[in-house]
């Protein structure tokens, strides 16, 4: 399985937000989004990536663009963790059925989590950039973001 290309169309989805509402892929159209897949709510590496996206989260409401971080924790384990690390990047959920969205995005790990992955959507639903880190361990810097929106 291979991470959604640029060019392509996000793919349909139903993630759930931190209130239990469902999130679809139509919700995006309009704005330009930026999806950060993370394996675990509360690992050192997601708690690290999340709390520095967190920093420069104007500079890229600056670019236009919105963050969310998806993971396959049930919702209620993100909003804990969301409140822990005291951030505002709104978390979903793609917990029930377990990583569906994961796999249409094409970054569903063989052991039931995301892949530590950011894809870039346009306003009009197609993917601007895509990238998978080589491993779980290693965290996108957020620069890699702000070349993306440039």
């Amino acid at each position: 399985m291979t991470i959604v290309e640029a060019g392509n169309p996000a793919p349909d989805f139903t993630l759930k937000t931190s209130t239990g509402e469902d999130f679809t892929r139509e919700q995006l159209l309009g704005r330009t989004t930026v999806l950060v897949f993370y394996p675990f709510a509360f690992s050192p590496v997601c708690t690290d990536q999340l709390s520095l996206y967190n920093e420069v989260l104007e500079d890229f409401a600056a670019k236009g663009a919105t963050l969310y971080a998806v993971s396959c924790d049930a919702h209620y384990s993100q909003t804990a963790f969301q409140k822990s690390l005291g951030i505002e990047i709104e978390q979903l959920s793609d917990f029930e059925p377990k990583g569906a969205a994961c796999a249409a995005f094409g970054v569903l790990h063989p052991g039931g989590f995301p892949q530590r992955a950011l894809v870039v959507i346009d306003p009009d639903g197609t993917v601007r950039w895509s990238f998978e880190a080589p491993s779980p361990s290693d965290l996108p810097g957020a620069n890699l973001i702000f070349d993306a929106l440039s």
